[in-house]
């Protein structure tokens, strides 16, 4: 494996359990430490989540890594259901009924005051769509953006101030050039069909996510932690991984990969420090830019179609502040700031979790602690501030949107450049053909958030289907099972 994140050793996991006995099983990483942005730190006397804090629990892949691990028990939910979004000059409410991001009902998006009256006849012009007969637009195998269906069926504001920061934070991105077929499959499905666009979706799209508005009820969770931060998942794991006898080499990252001498050209050579190691089978598991630059000599086209994955640089500052900092009460688990357009860039901050409120093992008498993020594609504007200056300036704008007074008691920012693939228009084509070409070199499968998905349980399935796929190659190099 080369890379030690969450997709790589998910394929560890995968691998240590085919071979048989025997088999040697190594993990490169070239940090100290493994897991990528799954990372967890002490801040303020307690276990944060520096990177992601949750993974969605209704996709399968995640909750059985956690089984296996044994960790079924340590499972735990946000205790806030509710999340505000900055709309018009103060924090509002979502309205219930939203399929990421999307509205699927008029009343609870006219009640939320997110849209201004002008925003709201789109939306209502969009139920009347039956009556008028309307035809489908999208073409049955094209791939459009988000923004662009959003806009043109349920209008600007409805774009920008919804689907703009749910979908667009997700991935750091803007939903004006970001794949429907890629992320939200169901909306493109919706176009397509003659009719109300939020009728198509209340009926046929995604589960309405954790941020059900005031009148939402008691459901299953659909975001899960491992108590103590997801740092834990990466500790037992690498843990399990170890006791199979697999090898974790950190501090190892990977010069080179070639073919072996000797092989039959079905064989590896992983060059690392000096050193080179000799595999059957590879996975690789970085970024696309950094798996481009180690596969181009094997092939330039997959290289190309790699290279032409683009990413988004993002930042986190976590900051404790005394408890009488915010004079309202923290009733959720955070909120949202959309893309400003126009000429004006808008504000810095594109999102703040309550973690104190979304968390009850965070909670501590007479503190707060919270977490702003920042950065998006296209704007950068993080990368040339310090940490001082960028803290002030978030510090500043949440004294705007949520009343700030004062200063935080601790801060620790964390950079994550480069972070989040930006899945535009066109991205699954873009995987078909990186996968086909990966498919030309035996016992060799790619991984990891640039294809399928950036979340949690995605990157853990795109491991897990990768070691498979290298167990599978293994089998038909020898002529055996794996």
């Amino acid at each position: 494996m080369v890379g030690g994140g969450i997709a790589g050793l998910a394929a560890a996991w995968e691998l240590s359990e085919g071979p048989g006995p025997g088999a040697r099983v190594i993990v490169f990483e070239g940090e100290s430490r493994f897991g990528g942005k799954l990372r967890t730190e002490t801040f303020g006397g307690q276990d944060v989540d520096l990177g992601p804090d949750a993974f969605v629990a209704r996709r399968p892949e995640a909750l059985t890594l956690c089984t296996e691990l044994g960790l079924a028990t340590d499972l735990v939910a946000p205790e806030a259901r509710r999340a505000y979004v900055w709309a018009r000059g103060h924090l509002r409410l979502l309205p219930a009924g939203l399929a990421l991001g999307v509205p699927t009902r008029f009343g609870p998006l006219a009640r939320s005051g997110i849209c201004s009256p002008a925003g709201l006849v789109r939306p209502a012009l969009d139920l009347l769509r039956p009556a008028l007969g309307s035809a489908p637009v999208s073409a049955p195998d094209a791939d459009r953006s988000v923004g662009d269906i959003v806009r043109r069926r349920l209008g600007r504001e409805v774009a920008s101030r919804l689907a703009g920061p749910l979908i667009g934070g997700i991935h750091a991105g803007t939903v004006e050039s970001m794949s429907a077929a890629a992320v939200f499959p169901a909306l493109l499905t919706a176009d397509r069909r003659p009719g109300s666009l939020m009728r198509a979706l209340r009926n046929d799209g995604p589960p309405t996510p954790p941020v059900t508005g005031a009148d939402g009820g008691a459901a299953p969770p659909i975001f899960l932690s491992v108590r103590g931060g997801l740092g834990r998942l990466v500790d037992e794991l690498t843990r399990a991984l170890a006791d199979r006898g697999v090898e974790l080499r950190d501090h190892s990252p990977v010069d080179a990969i070639g073919r072996a001498a000797g092989g039959g050209g079905r064989r590896w050579a992983i060059r690392t420090d000096g050193e080179q190691c000799d595999a059957d089978g590879i996975v690789v598991a970085v970024p696309a830019p950094a798996a481009a630059g180690l596969l181009r000599p094997l092939d330039a086209a997959l290289a190309d179609g790699l290279d032409a994955v683009s990413y988004a640089s993002v930042v986190l500052v976590t900051m404790r502040f005394a408890e009488d900092a915010v004079p309202h009460p923290l009733d959720g688990s955070g909120f949202l700031v959309p893309r400003e357009s126009g000429r004006d860039p808008g504000p810095l901050v594109t999102a703040c979790t309550w973690l104190s409120s979304k968390w009850p093992e965070l909670r501590r008498d007479g503190e707060l602690l919270l977490r702003v993020s920042v950065g998006r594609d296209g704007d950068v504007r993080h990368a040339t501030l310090d940490d001082d200056a960028l803290v002030e300036r978030c510090v500043a704008e949440l004294g705007v949107m949520m009343g700030v007074r004062g200063s935080p008691v601790e801060t620790l920012v964390t950079r994550w450049p480069s972070a989040f693939p930006q899945y535009q228009v066109g991205h699954p084509a873009r995987v078909a053909a990186i996968e086909s070409a990966a498919a030309r070199l035996p016992s060799c499968a790619l991984a990891g958030a640039a294809l399928h998905g950036v979340g949690i349980p995605a990157c853990i399935g795109s491991g897990r289907r990768a070691g498979r796929a290298v167990l599978d190659g293994i089998g038909a190099a020898s002529g055996a099972a794996p």
